[in-house]
């Protein structure tokens, strides 16, 4: 595909929230004329906003979509909807100023939430005669709701850009009224076909309707999936993310801003392992599209301009060298059975349990009798997702308890002996009972620590194996 000169940038639940802080930094700074155009926004919803609609991305706590599905009391849905449309209204009015922009945004609120709140209740009217299920549309409903919060986003940036003497058009992918059914590739290409990106500034919904449900296939990571194939298929010179921090060498929160290293340039191998760490750079199916379009992705701080971020691409570092140290919080499920040994089907049996209860598996290690599965999950899936074990294998003992993984993670880190260096580190810093494991690609090295002891274990690995200078010497030896 031929490249083009526009650039593709998506902006995040939470930035979107200091929309007002990003007119001095990448919406329009110093831009003037021209350079104000040839990009492509793709905007997440207000911060808080899809929690509200789905359920809170962290806690669980139930959005307007789990008290629908869930519950016995119609009341439920319907408050939590009006609580939301509230939350939608702040949300804008903290970014707005004038009286007329406000009054448009709280028209487009207005308009979307009681269109979806008479769609759903006649959906519950239309399942009560018994021949319709509700449980056959649920896929849709979490689908429909998902994009409002994309729609408003949209919406409301667009009309503070004008009001800044930008020709900001909003380009809304979520279908709303559409009759016609696309795949993602159509309706992005429906949708942006008649743009002109040199006169223009889009405006786009990082939620896209489709056949596929971008939903049901990526869960909350829709909006960047969106932004990838919008990358992806227009030939974008560059695909940019902005945050609201700088991909650094480790959480600035836990290691100190004076201590991390700001990460200038990595590759998508990197970016992969972040992903399974449950510190996104980009989603992985994101990361794949990009990758395989040959377009460079760039992490920026948003609210940092000078700052050229860092760069994700093809290549490698020019060095082996550690460049960064991550971890999460998650559960060892373990199956102990004596007489596996020798046995096929065990592992298999295994993780088909994990995957029909929808467990994200982080890594495993397994010997003769024994197989270990570290899982991302909440423990009451896990305590699901055991008792179908017991039955599949009925000898067997389970165990589940919390560890922590922490990773040293580099585009090549080889020659450098991290597994050595880091479990001295753990050791010199009190930390009891780790244990590593490292795939022969020499781009990671996990770390199997105790629970509780994730952030004392990233400070321990970071000083020696980013800060101290042990990389290098282990090099130079």
């Amino acid at each position: 595909m031929e490249r083009k000169q526009h650039t593709v940038e998506k902006i995040g639940g939470t930035s979107m929230s200091r929309a007002r802080e990003l007119l001095g930094t990448l919406l329009i700074g110093e831009r003037r004329g021209p350079a104000l155009y040839n990009r492509i926004f793709v905007v997440s919803a207000f911060g808080g906003i899809t929690d509200r609609l789905l359920e809170h991305k962290k806690s669980g706590e139930p959005g307007v979509y789990d008290l629908y599905v869930n519950s016995d009391s119609e009341h439920a849905w319907l408050d939590a909807l009006s609580k939301t449309a509230e939350a939608m209204r702040a949300a804008h009015d903290e970014v707005l100023e004038n009286e007329a922009d406000i009054q448009a945004a709280n028209d487009f609120v207005l308009e979307r939430l009681e269109g979806v709140r008479n769609c759903l209740m006649d959906l519950q009217r239309l399942c009560s005669y018994g021949h319709f299920r509700l449980e056959q549309q649920r896929m849709t409903i979490r689908e429909l709701l998902a994009g409002l919060g994309e729609a408003h986003a949209a919406h409301v940036l667009a009309l503070l850009l004008r009001r800044h003497g930008v020709n900001a058009r909003p380009v809304d992918l979520t279908g709303w009224r559409d009759g016609s059914e696309h795949d993602l590739e159509s309706r992005i290409e429906t949708e942006t076909a008649a743009l002109n990106l040199g006169r223009e500034l889009p405006i786009v919904t990082g939620y896209a309707q489709c056949r596929e449900g971008l939903v049901s296939a990526f869960d909350r990571g829709y909006s960047e999936v969106t932004f990838a194939r919008i990358a992806a298929l227009t030939g974008a010179r560059e695909a940019i993310i902005h945050k609201e921090f700088h991909l650094s060498s480790a959480d600035p929160a836990i290691v100190g801003e004076d201590r991390v290293q700001p990460i200038g340039r990595t590759n998508f191998d990197v970016a992969d392992q972040l992903s399974n760490l449950g510190m996104e750079a980009i989603h992985p199916n994101a990361a794949k599209w990009l990758r395989q379009a040959e377009i460079p992705l760039r992490v920026t701080n948003a609210f940092n301009p000078e700052s050229a971020g860092t760069l994700i691409d093809a290549e490698s570092g020019a060095e082996p060298k550690v460049e960064m140290v991550t971890g999460l919080d998650l559960y060892a499920v373990e199956l102990f059975e004596q007489d596996m040994v020798g046995v096929k089907g065990f592992d298999t049996a295994f993780l088909e349990v994990l995957t029909r209860h929808d467990l994200r598996i982080v890594t495993k290690t397994s010997n003769a009798n024994t197989i270990v599965h570290y899982v991302d999950a909440p423990l009451s899936a896990i305590r699901r997702a055991e008792r179908d074990l017991l039955k599949k294998c009925p000898n067997a003992e389970v165990s589940i308890r919390k560890v922590a993984i922490v990773a040293a993670v580099g585009a090549d880190i080889s020659g450098l002996n991290v597994m050595l260096e880091g479990l001295g580190a753990l050791d010199a810093a009190g930390i009891p009972e780790a244990a590593a494991q490292s795939a022969r690609r020499d781009v990671d090295v996990m770390f199997i620590v105790p629970h509780g002891q994730r952030e004392a274990a990233i400070r321990a690995l970071h000083a020696a194996l980013v800060e101290g200078g042990a990389a290098r010497a282990a090099l130079a030896a």
